[in-house]
């Protein structure tokens, strides 16, 4: 498999045999790459393996940086994992280091340790190559929940015998199948190398079953070999597979898919941008997002709010781009969880891009107000939002009732202003307990008195441009 690469590199114009610098990956892209190969071998950390928080929301790798890891056991528990990234600055004209991603195990013991070790030389490998012959490593023995185990020591007739057998295993044994794929990773670099070299003998594999080996691998050539081959039957699962390959030969996969104009149902192209979401490859989700409608019959019209409100839960700064993208249309018909998600955050701005482009508050309109009225330091948001372009229904007697329990009054006085009726909101209260907040209640009734003291105005005028429901 090829090395990780810290810089981007494109033919040249002038002679296509060349190469010329085309920028910095962007460091969520080497991390989900990076993660991807560690764990098609096996090789992820038992706790966690995760990218540090500055390196996020597009963040470039610094140019000329280079990896390096060290491996310790930690202050209270567990053995740890740091991979660094390392650069001069011409600016600062000194060098930099930066911690880039901490992995974890919670086994402590030497075994433990080992395998650590293990997994900080398959990263330095990732990224610097395999530059020497040498006596590979494979862990054997143990029960699943067991962070131990052996490592042992193979020659090269040893790994040839139990290549063999690992092969005739995953042909035979399905259930084993995924663990069988990981010592092969581990042991050749991919499948699709180690079919290259010894031929399909003893290894019987579908053209679909080595298709999706080549996605998972990253074998871009095989890909373009086989797909043509297995597309009629298996488009769907190509796509879901190939959206969820990280990197840069993950989005030519994607695109050579899409290329082809095939028609997909919902259900796969949805799960095929979820997995773009998960890998956090914002460039192959805004281009799955933006052709979703040639590609879906009868896409639903909820489908991209839906996408940006998956992407809240682990990627924020993606769900706001996708909100970006997103039409007047498609916000409009957004589910009103989304209001909600970025109420939590107190996001005036994307707060402001939901309800300008038309999100009805819907029936969670009440917890977007009680959490923007809540404390009342946030309740100018509140305040904001409905001067804007109301979102609440007229008959939602639940969002006025959340903001007369957190005593905000003039978001309260909008709400009648736009529509609600008090008259009926009163004796629905009654049934409704809402003690404490007699003073909230008067302010309420005096308000409505002079708003039905006041002459009733022309049709065809507005109040502050505001519209409900």
């Amino acid at each position: 498999m090829n090395v990780i690469e810290l810089e981007q590199w494109k033919p040249s114009g002038n002679d296509p045999r060349k190469l010329e610098y085309a920028g910095q990956p962007t460091a969520q892209e080497v991390f989900e790459e990076l993660k991807h190969r560690l764990e098609g071998m096996g090789y992820l950390p038992d706790e966690y393996f995760l990218m540090d928080s500055e390196w996020e929301n597009g963040r470039a790798i610094p140019k000329g940086a280079d990896v390096f890891c060290t491996t310790d056991y930690g202050g209270s528990e567990g053995v740890y994992l740091n991979v660094y990234l390392k650069w001069y600055d011409e600016n600062q004209k000194k060098s930099i280091t930066k911690s880039f991603i901490t992995g974890k195990t919670l086994g402590e013991n030497g075994n433990d340790l080992d395998r650590m070790f293990l997994i900080s030389s398959a990263i330095t490998k990732a990224f610097h190559g395999d530059h020497a012959t040498h006596a590979r490593y494979m862990k054997i023995g143990g029960v699943e929940d067991d962070t131990g185990g052996a490592v042992v020591h193979l020659s090269q007739q040893e790994q040839k015998v139990i290549i063999e057998a690992l092969v005739e295993q995953r042909e035979r044994q399905e259930q084993a199948m995924s663990q069988t794929e990981q010592l092969l990773r581990r042991m050749t670099g991919s499948i699709t190398e180690y079919v290259n070299t010894v031929g399909m003998r003893p290894l019987q594999m579908s053209d679909y079953d080595k298709a999706i080996l080549a996605i998972q691998d990253g074998e871009l050539s095989v890909f373009k070999e086989l797909y043509p081959k297995v597309l009629n039957q298996h488009s769907n699962d190509l796509l879901i597979e190939a959206a969820g390959r990280p990197g840069e030969v993950g989005r030519k996969m994607t695109a050579i898919l899409l290329v082809e104009g095939r028609r997909f149902p919902e259900a796969p192209y949805r799960a095929a941008c979820q997995k773009a979401i998960d890998i956090n490859d914002s460039l192959k989700v805004s281009t799955l997002l933006e052709y979703a409608g040639r590609y879906v019959p009868e896409l639903s019209p909820s489908f991209h709010g839906e996408m940006a409100s998956y992407a809240y839960s682990d990627h924020r700064f993606m769900a706001k781009e996708i909100i970006k993208q997103c039409s007047e249309e498609q916000i409009a018909a957004a589910p009103s969880r989304l209001l909600e998600q970025f109420a939590a955050d107190k996001d005036f701005h994307t707060l402001s891009t939901l309800v300008e482009k038309g999100i009805s508050g819907g029936p969670s309109a009440w917890r977007t107000l009680h959490m923007l009225t809540c404390g009342g330091h946030d309740s100018w948001i509140a305040e904001e939002l409905l001067e804007k372009r109301m979102w609440v229904d007229l008959d939602d007697y639940n969002a006025l009732h959340a903001c007369v329990q957190n005593d905000a009054v003039d978001v309260c006085k909008l709400l009648l202003d736009g529509g609600i009726d008090f008259d009926v909101y009163q004796p629905w209260a009654k049934n409704h307990p809402c003690t404490g907040h007699e003073e909230t209640l008067q302010a309420l009734t005096d308000h409505w008195s002079e708003m039905q003291a006041e002459p009733e105005q022309a049709p065809d005028q507005e109040i502050g441009g505001q519209t409900f429901g």
